[in-house]
């Protein structure tokens, strides 16, 4: 167990190795470090990996979690925008964890635009994700590598708690409905600012999601989101009016709603990803 727990980074390594670097934590891409070696190990118990995954692991920073991670999954692939990061990442896992050094790929690019990954695919995403972009990177994955079984990330609590939101909830919105095409979500925990490095200002929170399969439905994913895009621009509308302009008209919103067995008295809030993916078949099937 020693040579596993060596490589664990605490807060004046980091500092050291950021120093050593040159670069300080930058708001531009949304770096806070995790400076404490118990939040990682948390964080990939809580995440269920083991030898058999391929772990993806978004802005893994100078390595806290990328270190945890290496001795009990097959394999990281780590994506780093920041390219002092992404240069100096692989160095810290040789000559903290050289017995891991193999299991590491590193992969220089912004996880927005990321559609493809070197193989072997990924079966799960770990990460401590920057809070600006924390939603978008997570349904971009999910879309973009069916062959991921579960995620789990660290987020701003608020957007675990709007990703983990049921209908009629006051945080249920856009991305509660749209990560829930993909898989069941739950909010795992949160996560004091004290852990961090620099200290953020607001609380953290983790958010695990296992993959399930898709509504069954005739919709598109794209053409359900789009409905659920329109849905919530108008949240406090019925969804009569509210559908309107996606629909055409509110009388064919109103066509369209009843085709799918949704009052059109229905407020989006109150619905889950089935009856918006109801709601985009029957537009499908009227003609718009």
């Amino acid at each position: 167990m020693a040579e596993q727990t060596s490589g664990f980074l605490g807060a004046s390594q980091i500092r050291e190795i950021a120093a050593g670097l040159g670069m300080r934590p930058t708001k531009q891409w949304g770096q806070n470090f995790v400076v404490d070696a118990n939040t990682v190990k948390r964080i990939v118990r809580i995440a269920g990996v083991g030898q058999d995954d391929v772990v993806v692991e978004v802005g893994p920073g100078l390595g806290s979690l990328t270190l945890a991670l290496l001795p009990e999954v097959g394999h990281v692939t780590a994506v780093e925008v920041d390219p002092t990061l992404a240069q100096a990442l692989p160095g810290t896992v040789s000559r903290l964890a050289p017995a891991y050094a193999d299991r590491l790929t590193l992969v220089h690019a912004d996880a927005m635009q990321v559609r493809e990954l070197p193989d072997p695919q990924p079966t799960a995403l770990v990460a401590n994700l920057p809070y600006n972009v924390s939603v978008p990177v997570v349904l971009n994955f999910l879309e973009a590598f069916p062959t991921l079984e579960r995620v789990l990330v660290m987020v701003q609590l608020e957007v675990a708690e709007r990703l983990a939101a049921t209908p009629g909830s006051k945080a249920y919105g856009v991305p509660s409905v749209k990560a829930a095409w993909y898989a069941a979500v739950r909010l795992a925990g949160t996560v004091p600012r004290s852990v961090f490095w620099p200290v953020p200002n607001v609380e953290s929170g983790l958010v695990l999601l296992e993959r399930r399969p898709a509504p069954s439905t005739k919709a598109t994913r794209r053409d359900t989101f789009t409905c659920i895009d329109a849905a919530f621009a108008q949240r406090r509308k019925t969804l009569r009016a509210a559908l309107s302009g996606w629909a055409g008209s509110a009388p064919h919103a109103e066509e369209c709603l009843r085709a799918a067995g949704i009052d059109p008295r229905t407020r989006g809030e109150q619905l889950g990803i089935e009856e918006f993916a109801a709601i985009a078949a029957a537009r499908a099937a009227l003609g718009s």
